[in-house]
This record gives structure tokens, sequence and C-alpha cells, in this order.
């Protein structure tokens, strides 16, 4: 089997580029879902049901790419064309969402509309998202892995620092950040309409800039003889003779996602109570704490970034994955805590921690383990590991505020515990080259 030769480092900045785009979409998805739906009229026992969606979507979707994408060769590469088409799709769904509030349908219409654009764009995001994993997985050699993914971190990180902030720069520029009753303010409005703009541009970037292999020289870098590539799996074969690591480092995303899921559902809520003092969706204060929510979210994604460059430092991956979440997990118990906004920059930073290792890490450990005949179809099978517990968390984040008594921030502190219990089980992680 050829080794595959190191690549520039501006050639594994153009790779991931695109990813800085995307992120931006995600990230004003991630912090305004519960804004939105909440400004419509939800319940807030109701808004975790709001957030099976995306990932719902992302564990139908992210194995179809990935799976398709392996047998996949085109004049554009194997791919690029997914990546393309996704973002594409998202970019039309990113201008519609925000606007669920502003076509004078009934609060119950503007719910569905809302709940069908939300599944529009997470099922493109996804979409777009997975080939830019692929990409590192297919391109560069073992050595460079490390590197590569942590590109793909500072972009992702970058991209959420962008996307989080721009309705707090919008108000802070003279945008309304209040409306009518049911109806999105235009700082988020706006935010969502330039995140779009960025991400067809960024990933159109990534689409002219990078070469995919072709398909006898991707067959020789990744050792596939030719009744090897003829080989059909389905799913259910590839998870049967999946390394054993696949589930190790699935256990430890199970409870790191939930965890996840929950500060994107309950922080608003959480602030607008425990900060502002108020629970009432239409008060100025709720959206102020609205804004504040992409302000912590950068923070968090400062601490990413921040992060991202201790990590490689460790010698021992397993270590410095299980100190991240830890970290992570102390920054979630904290906002117990802290009643004033600003110190709240310590918890998010904190958390931040945790971000940084769950985007590099485990696919890290991952692709290192596994051949480059099934790449794309493990990747996209390993996004059940996200999606399954976000999927999980939402179902019964409602009843779990119910018994916490209602308080969004006890939901928080339940994720922080989340992270400590994913740090234990990186205990089970024990690396196998190409099983």
């Amino acid at each position: 089997m050829k080794t595959k030769p190191d690549l520039s480092f501006l050639k594994l900045w153009n790779i991931s580029f695109g990813f800085f785009g995307v992120q931006i979409a995600y990230a004003l998805q991630s912090a305004n879902i519960s804004r939105i739906f909440a400004t419509l009229g939800a319940d807030p026992h109701n808004l975790s049901y709001f957030w099976i969606l995306p990932p719902l979507m992302g564990i139908l979707v992210q194995p179809i790419v990935g799976v398709m994408s392996d047998k996949t060769w085109t004049r554009f590469g194997r791919r690029i064309p997914y990546l393309f088409v996704g973002a594409l799709v998202a970019v039309l769904v990113m201008v519609l969402l925000p606007n669920a509030g502003s076509f004078g349908l009934t609060v119950g219409s503007a719910m569905l509309f809302g709940l069908l654009s939300l599944m529009l764009l997470d099922t493109s995001i996804n979409m777009a998202m997975q080939p830019f994993k692929m990409l590192v997985g297919d391109l560069v050699n073992e050595k460079q892995k490390g590197l590569a993914y942590s590109i793909q971190s500072f972009l992702c990180n970058a991209g959420s620092l962008v996307g989080y902030l721009f309705p707090f720069i919008f108000t802070f520029i003279g945008v309304s950040n209040i409306a009518a009753e049911g109806v999105v303010p235009d700082s988020v409005i706006y935010s969502f309409y330039v995140g779009a703009a960025i991400l067809i541009l960024c990933v159109l970037y990534t689409s002219f800039k990078v070469k995919e292999m072709p398909p006898k020289e991707y067959a020789e870098f990744h050792g596939i003889t030719e009744s090897e590539e003829h080989t059909k799996m389905n799913v259910f074969q590839l998870l049967l003779h999946a390394p054993k690591v696949f589930w190790t480092v699935g256990l430890v995303q199970f409870f790191s996602w939930a965890a996840f899921m929950y500060m994107w559902t309950y922080t608003n809520g959480a602030i607008a109570d425990t900060c502002w003092g108020t629970t009432d969706t239409a008060s100025a204060g709720y959206q102020e704490a609205g804004n504040w929510v992409g302000v912590l979210f950068a923070v968090q994604a400062v601490g990413s970034v921040l992060w991202a460059m201790v990590i490689p430092l460790f010698k021992n991956r397993k270590l410095v994955y299980a100190l991240s979440l830890v970290l992570g997990g102390v920054g979630f118990v904290s906002t117990l805590f802290f009643h004033n906004p600003y110190w709240l920059f310590v918890s998010y930073l904190l958390i931040g921690c945790a971000w940084a290792a769950m985007l590099a890490l485990p696919f890290t450990i991952l692709t290192n383990n596994i051949s480059g005949k099934h790449m794309g179809a493990y990747l996209g099978l390993f996004n059940g590991t996200i999606c399954l517990p976000q999927i999980v968390a939402a179902l019964v984040g409602g009843g779990l505020l119910y018994i916490v008594g209602g308080h969004q921030v006890y939901m928080l502190a339940l994720a922080g515990l989340f992270l400590v219990i994913a740090a234990g089980c990186t205990l089970l992680i024990k690396e196998h080259k190409n099983e």
C-alpha cells in the first residue's frame, strides 16, 4: 500500500475551509432555534421536542451520504458533489426559517412551517458537513490527521464564534431586537441572511481548491484490492465488523452529545431566569438574554479555539479527552451559582474545552483505526453516536424539566453530570490500528 504524502498547511486548510461557512449556519441554528420557537409561542416544557428533528435528520442523512459517496466518482470528485448540494439547499432554507412568524400565519401554521424549515435546514447542513470529515480521511495521512482535524476544529469554532455573535452585533449597530408577538426580531433574521451568503462562498472556495483522488489512485493509497473494491456490505454487516473502538468512543459520545443537547435547548431560558429574572418570552429581557446566549456560545467557541491548541501538546489522547470533558462538566455545573451574566464567561470557557475535544479527538481515533475502503460509510454511521444521544435527550428532556420544577438551569447542571460520566467512559477506549 502506498503512503499518502504530507500535505502543505495551505492544502490542509483548503480541505476544511468550507467548514467555516457550514458551522456559521449550524451555530445560528444551535443558538436561535429555542429562541425562535419560544417566540412563536412554544411552551418551555415542549422545547426539547423541537430539537428531535436536527439529530433525527443527521442519523438518517449522514450514513446515506457516507455510503453513497464511497461509491460515487464524478469529474467533481466523490465527496464534493454532496457538499455543494447540501450547502445550496441550506442557503435557501436559511432565508425562510427565521421568517416563520412574518407570513401572517396562525400560531399552529407558523410552528409547522418552522418545523418543516428546520427539518430541511438540518438535513442540508448534515449533508454539507459530513464530506469534510471524509475528505480528511481520504486525503490526509495518519501522521497529519491530528493536525488536519485540529484545523477543522479551529475553523469550526471560528465559524461558531461568528454565527453566535451575529444577533448581538446587529442589535449593537441598531437593528431591532424586538418585534411584534410571535414574530422573530430583525436582528435574528438578518443574521441568517448574512450567514447564508458566507456559507455558499466558503463552500465554493473548497469545491474549487480541493482535488480528490481518482478511483485508481485512491485504491492504491488505501490498500484496496480490485476484489475488495467490488465487495458490497450493507449497514448491518458494517456494524457487525466495526472495530471495538467504534463502540467505545461511541459510548463517550453518547453522554457528551446528550449534555450539549441540553445546553442548546435550555441556556436561553436558564439565563433569562437566573440573570434577567424573567421567563416571559415576549419581554425585552428575554430577548436580551437571547442575544447573550450568542455571546456565551461565542465565548465557548473562543475557549474551544484556545484549548484546541493545547490538545496536541498531550501525547496521551485518552488523558486529554477525559480532562477536557471534566472541565466542561465543571463549567455546566457552575451555571447554578453565577447570576451575573459576565461571570458565565468562566462557565462557557470551560465548556469550550469539552467541545474542542469532542470535535477533534473522536474522529482522529476512529479514522486511525479503520481502513479506507469503507471510510465514508463508517464515518456516516459514526454520526449515529452524535445524533442518537441528542434524540434520546430531547425525548426525555421535557419530563426531566418537570422533575426539576421547571428550572431550566438544573438541566445545565445535569449536562455537567453527563460530561463527567463521559470522561469516565474514556477508560474503555483501546486503540488498535486498522481493524
